[in-house]
């Protein structure tokens, strides 16, 4: 990045570019309503300058301390600086930017100091070799500060995510595969008649879908809106079904297909009631069984579902729920956020009753465990295995007879 120009507009707008890579949402026409602001106030307060951008480009409250560290370090850079409101002391705050992206700021704006930080609680460990983007890929979700959540959902939405194709009934030409008679005996009639030449074909493969059904109760609370960012950056590139549940069923799909994460959970906040109340499982998934399985489980479709398995209702019913929602999808993987925890147990009711109908059972706590599904996602095989299943019923059968230290049974927490 070089130093900018004198040119009031085009200091804006790439003061705009710094907010839109800390995670603000900026754009064209919010840039023309802060050049209008900077037209009604005097430009020589550096106060009256930073209400009218705050009042422009900060739309929620937690924005706010993000976009008094940008202002204080881009206006007070010597290449951002403005006459009138150029010197304005910095106080320390760090702006939560990806390393690349930090350190091109510093070296636009002339920074002597660490004015942008990558990840202000994140320590680099250099004897390691580690990375403070590889210690924060296998950071736990939880034990995340709000600066490393913002950082971690950038490298959700930029990770490559892909599902595995599946064939198709219908076909296409192709110089290796079966033989296609129809098609070479249609070559040969409008020629002389010889087969002179072989024409093959082979079956045309398309994406397989993939159906997300996300657990947003209380005791998820701690993982539920970074899995959701998980859901929106898989959505952007593949076709998935996105349902929300605590104790009832949501359909959500509509919100996360919105280029703006931040906008998307802030209607899903709204319109998804039961948010961080209790966990009926099985009821939900009887309501998707019966309302929306054929409409979205067709041409081979892969069911997440991510919960910690505290179920409130009946093990029979989960049971029975779970062996329907096996039967109707090529692959049923469960994720739990709790499995990256070293004394976790999955001796909760709920648990063992959905293990032996579960295809895999994976960790979610950390980017790291999602990347280990992509690659799942990516290298399914073609026919349905119940491999899977097996290895889901042999932990639930460790679980009956491993208990975990410091619990008097496996019953859910009401």
């Amino acid at each position: 990045m070089s130093p900018a120009p004198r040119d009031p507009l085009f200091r804006l707008a790439r003061f705009a570019r710094l907010l839109h890579d800390t995670g603000l949402t900026t754009g064209p026409d919010r840039i023309v309503d802060a050049a209008r602001a900077m037209q009604a106030v005097d430009t020589s307060s550096r106060e009256q300058v930073r209400d009218a951008l705050r009042a422009v480009f900060i739309t929620r409250r937690e924005e706010a301390a993000i976009f008094d560290a940008a202002f204080d370090a881009y206006w007070t850079a010597r290449g951002g600086a403005a006459s009138g409101y150029g010197s304005i002391a910095r106080h320390g705050r760090g702006i939560p930017l990806d390393p690349r992206t930090a350190a091109g700021w510093m070296d636009a704006l002339g920074l002597a100091g660490p004015g942008l930080a990558r990840v202000d609680t994140q320590e680099v460990c250099e004897s390691s070799g580690y990375s403070a983007e590889e210690l924060l890929r296998h950071r736990d979700f939880g034990d995340m500060g709000w600066e490393e959540r913002e950082a971690a959902r950038r490298l959700l939405r930029q990770a490559p995510w892909k599902l595995a194709d599946r064939p198709t009934r219908r076909h296409t030409r192709s110089r290796r595969g079966a033989l296609d008679l129809r098609r070479t005996l249609r070559t040969a009639a409008r020629g002389s008649g010889d087969l002179v030449e072989l024409k093959r074909r082979r079956p045309r493969r398309r994406r397989r879908p993939l159906v997300v059904l996300c657990d947003v109760s209380g005791s998820m609370d701690r993982y539920s809106r970074e899995l959701l960012v998980f859901a929106h950056a898989v959505g952007r590139r593949e076709q998935v079904e996105t349902f929300a549940f605590s104790t009832q069923l949501t359909r959500i799909t509509g919100l996360l297909r919105r280029g703006d994460i931040d906008r998307a959970l802030e209607r899903i906040s709204t319109q998804v009631h039961d948010i961080g109340g209790g966990t009926r499982i099985a009821a939900t998934l009887h309501e998707f069984n019966r309302s929306y399985a054929r409409r979205v489980l067709s041409h081979g479709a892969v069911v997440v579902l991510i919960s910690d398995g505290w179920d409130r209702g009946d093990p029979d019913e989960l049971r029975q729920e779970m062996a329907r929602l096996r039967r109707s999808c090529h692959r049923l993987i469960w994720l739990n956020p709790l499995l990256g925890q070293a004394r976790y147990r999955p001796e909760t009711r709920g648990m063992l009753a959905a293990l032996p109908h579960c295809d895999d059972f994976l960790a979610a706590h950390s980017i790291a465990a999602l990347d280990e599904l992509g690659e799942l996602l990516a290298s399914l095989p073609r026919r349905v295995s119940r491999g899977g299943a097996a290895a889901a019923r042999a932990a639930g059968s460790a679980a009956r007879t491993t208990p975990r230290p410091g619990r008097s049974g496996p019953a859910p927490p009401g």
